[in-house]
């Protein structure tokens, strides 16, 4: 009934005809360039921030959605220290700073981590975000999950006043090197307004993907494939003012993405140079079981703020429930012939109901402006994997979380930024009694079940982060922070391949991450410069190596220490063009026995740079560049093979086009072009992973055509 209300607006905004776009003047962008809520979950000056941060504008969004619709792709261009994308549903191997970052949506996570997916990226259709804000480094300020750092999609709040605003986007998108059944189709439409003291914002995407083609233009493989893949969105948000000071907020979101085809797979091989591809082909060739993605997850979120609970006190108070439903590809690599399974097809099933009680109390000394962050957070999750036939691979994990903590910010002089944090956390994970599969890859080639007996486990941890920054001078300013985060991440990946009969005796201890940091900001006129070193610590990372007795990836807990180095140049050229250019490079071993760590975590080197060019308030074109470089650690096995994450990664280079203009007050008509060159090339994570269907290549030259109407 949602789905259909909200598609009936979208019809009644497409068709409308009155007032002019309203356009938001460049005072409104700035403001929101200059402001940041994730890293200490209250409003502040990005100035006053010491840390890496990125803050993706709404601009930046819909300029790349004229390129491509994904996040992960938007995300890998412009963050710096973001892995490469990796042309698929799935953000295994994007990692933040080589290890994994919390997504949320209005700081509500959307990752699962007690049985990570990584599909925590494809949450929200870019049509329904403001603003996308990047904190860097682990951090446990939102809790569990935050190893690499934070990505939080800020939703679009109600801008018209008195009136409505909406608008909607059609588009298509289309391979220029093979045309045939590679046409899409995109609609995204958003309506907002206020009366009185109630507010309403509602969003609609929807989009059909015809097949996608490399640059030779074969289909890509179907294993995370985004070709035939139907997507679905639709958000509000709605609003009540009961005075200037208290406020109250509704939000839902829904979200499905599946692949929907009627293709099939030929596997080719890492080891060979073959690349997979997909084909028609006979029914009974055809990908087997459920379409994977997303099968309509929802988020509901009730807030209430008071700007002035007490004296210089500002209390929000939330609560959130979610509902996922990630479905994954049917794999030969789940079969258990002797119980009648050529392979299978698992999903991760994860509800989460939290509450979250935020003060925020400014006070003044003299020359001294000082805020302290307090409260307490409160979060249920009960996440498991169990397979589409039945069988149970990750058992039900029911965790139960309670945590309290305290951040403090002094800026003396307004000039020195000191900031102290602490966090304390107590979290009980109840595992009942379960058997592990029997998987094999072939009729010799098969685990062990093991009868496992379940309890519960406990995690009780301290973290603790500590910054400064120094803003006495534009041309200089320099920060440096340590901050730890606590993670019992991905869990259920150590239950599923447990080889011991008690729960006790596997390694599920909880990880501590330090993370240390130093860099500055400059600005020179027209020019502004980042730059920043960190290296991260963690006495229980987890990585994995193959069992070839049984043909399971199994985990290895080992400490670990990742670093590297991220610059940033954005340069005014003239009064119409921009320059921007970003360099990451990331580097980790295992120290326990001074081994690289794999692709799965660490991304080789990778440079971007955009140049945009605005002639006149009716014409802009963009040009996006991403070149991601070598890295070569490991060498073949003694059967001539690379195994696991340990492919060798050769450079390969995309460029991409677009231009806008705007016909009249209300039409806007756009085109992008994606890899305009090209290129033929494998994705950092397709050349990395042996793992079987992973070797698809990337995208060949894609057109995006499409118009938007506002009013």
């Amino acid at each position: 009934m949602f789905r259909s209300s909200l598609s009936l607006i979208a019809m009644a905004v497409s068709c409308a005809s009155m007032a002019n776009e309203a356009n938001q003047s460049e005072s409104k962008i700035d403001d929101i360039e200059q402001i940041i809520v994730s890293g200490s979950r209250v409003f502040e000056s990005i100035d006053e921030v010491p840390a890496s941060i990125t803050v993706i504008t709404q601009k930046q969004i819909e300029d790349h959605l004229k390129v491509n619709p994904e996040l992960q792709s938007l995300l890998a261009q412009i963050v710096p220290g973001l892995a490469p994308d990796t042309g698929s549903s799935s953000n295994t191997g994007q990692g933040l700073r080589g290890r994994a970052p919390l997504v949320m949506i209005d700081g509500v996570p959307q990752s699962t981590p007690l049985r990570n997916g990584s599909l925590g990226i494809r949450t929200l259709d870019a049509s329904a975000i403001a603003r996308i804000e990047v904190i860097k480094g682990a951090t446990s300020i939102y809790g569990n999950g935050a190893s690499g750092g934070i990505i939080n999609y800020i939703t679009k709040q109600a801008q018209a006043d008195g009136q409505v605003e909406g608008e909607v986007s059609l588009s298509s998108r289309f391979s220029a090197i093979k045309l045939a059944e590679s046409g899409g189709a995109r609609i995204s439409a958003a309506i907002n307004g206020r009366a009185d003291k109630f507010s309403y914002l509602a969003t609609v995407g929807y989009e059909e993907n015809g097949v996608q083609r490399d640059a030779e233009g074969d289909i890509l493989g179907l294993q995370y494939g985004l070709s035939d893949a139907v997507t679905e969105n639709y958000f509000t948000k709605l609003g009540y003012d009961f005075d200037e000071d208290k406020q109250l907020q509704f939000s839902y979101n829904y979200y499905s993405s599946q692949q929907k085809t009627d293709l099939g797979d030929v596997f080719g091989n890492i080891n060979s140079g073959e690349k997979s591809y997909a084909q028609h082909v006979a029914p009974e060739l055809q990908k087997k079981g459920k379409p994977q993605g997303p099968a309509g997850n929802e988020n509901i979120t009730l807030k209430y703020t008071d700007y002035a609970v007490f004296t210089n006190t500002q209390l929000t108070l939330d609560a959130y429930m979610q509902d996922i439903e990630n479905i994954f590809f049917f794999s030969p690599n789940l079969a258990n012939p002797e119980a009648g399974f050529t392979g299978g097809q698992s999903v991760i099933v994860s509800e989460k109901q939290g509450a979250r009680a935020t003060f925020n109390t400014a006070l003044d000394f003299d020359n001294v402006a000082t805020t302290l962050i307090y409260g307490i957070d409160a979060l249920n999750d009960v996440t498991s994997q169990p397979m589409v036939d039945g069988r149970i691979w990750v058992p039900e994990m029911d965790m139960q979380s309670l945590a309290g903590y305290l951040q403090t910010k002094w800026v003396i002089a307004d000039d020195l930024v000191l900031k102290a944090g602490v966090r304390q956390e107590s979290i009980d994970i109840e595992v009942e009694d379960y058997t592990t599969l029997k998987l094999c890859r072939s009729a010799d080639q098969c685990s062990v079940p093991m009868s496992v007996k379940g309890d519960t486990i406990n995690y009780d941890a301290a973290t603790f982060n500590f910054a400064i920054k120094y803003n006495g001078y534009e041309q200089f300013s320099p920060f440096a922070s340590y901050s730890q985060g606590s993670d019992v991440s991905d869990i259920g990946r150590l239950l599923r391949t447990a080889t011991v009969k008690d729960i006790g005796l596997i390694q599920t201890d909880a990880s501590i991450t330090d993370n240390y940091e130093v860099g500055f900001n400059s600005q020179l006129e027209n020019l502004r410069f980042e730059f920043a070193l960190f290296k991260s610590t963690s006495e229980l990372g987890t990585s994995s190596v193959f069992n070839e007795k049984t043909g399971v990836y199994e985990p290895v807990r080992a400490p670990q220490r990742i670093w590297g180095y991220e610059a940033l140049v954005d340069y005014k050229l003239s009064k119409t063009l921009d320059l921007r250019a970003t360099y990451s490079f990331v580097e980790g071993k295992n120290t326990a026995n001074n081994t690289y760590l794999g692709g799965r975590q660490i991304a080789p080197p990778k440079f971007t740079a955009s140049l945009n060019w605005q002639s006149n308030d009716a014409l802009s074109m963009a040009l996006n560049w991403l070149y991601v470089g070598d890295r070569k650690r490991f060498e073949m096995n003694d059967k001539g093979q690379y195994v696991a994450d340990q492919g060798p990664i050769d450079s390969y280079n995309v460029l991409s086009a677009s231009a806008s203009y705007q016909l009249t007050d209300s039409f806007n008509a756009y085109m992008g072009i994606e890899n305009l060159l090209n290129n033929d090339y494998y994705s950092a994570r397709a050349q990395a992973y042996a793992y079987g269907g992973y070797n698809v290549k990337g995208l060949g030259r894609t057109i995006t055509l499409g118009v938007k109407y506002s009013f």
